[in-house]
């Protein structure tokens, strides 16, 4: 068997083939660009506190408004609310007292996981859950919440009854 040209330079003795040294450069582009992107998700809550002082932000690592930017955003907002009513009084309920979890670093009910529970189809099984979880009640309302255009006016929120739990 011959060598080609190419392969025998390759080869050459202290010289990393072609091939391998593509190789090698592509796992250092990725480790380097995984450990600033560990850097940077973890530098303004944990690494900042951590070390008392602010932590250099490295500049085109995010986009400026974060990987939500690829998004469209629309002017309106929704979400859940969940009133507990005892007689003629409603008292909003804290969504963290619903869903009492222990998140580390990740809070679904700010990523507003509760919105789930606004079709009435699921309205059975969260009354059941409710009833359970605050025994106390004597019923509950869930009520979608939404800004109209969270932009032009942030203060308007119209609230309309999706369900009620008697």
């Amino acid at each position: 068997m011959t060598k080609s040209a190419t392969s025998l330079i390759d080869s050459a003795p202290g010289k990393m083939p072609a091939t391998r040294l593509r190789q090698l450069s592509s796992v250092v582009f990725v480790v380097v660009w995984i450990a600033l992107f560990f850097y940077e998700t973890l530098r303004l809550n944990y690494l900042s506190p951590l070390l008392g002082r602010a932590l250099p932000k490295l500049p085109l690592l995010y986009p400026p408004a974060g990987w939500i930017m690829f998004y469209q955003i629309e002017p309106r907002y929704g979400y859940a609310e969940v009133y507990r009513i005892n007689g003629k009084s409603a008292e909003l309920i804290d969504p963290h007292d619903i869903f009492a979890t222990q998140a580390i670093g990740y809070d679904n009910i700010h990523r507003n996981m509760l919105v789930s529970v606004l079709d009435a189809r699921r309205g059975e099984v969260f009354c059941a859950y409710l009833k359970r979880k605050f025994p106390d009640a004597g019923g509950f309302a869930i009520v979608h919440a939404e800004y109209p255009d969270l932009i032009a006016s942030p203060d308007r929120v119209l609230r309309r009854v999706s369900y009620r739990c008697e």
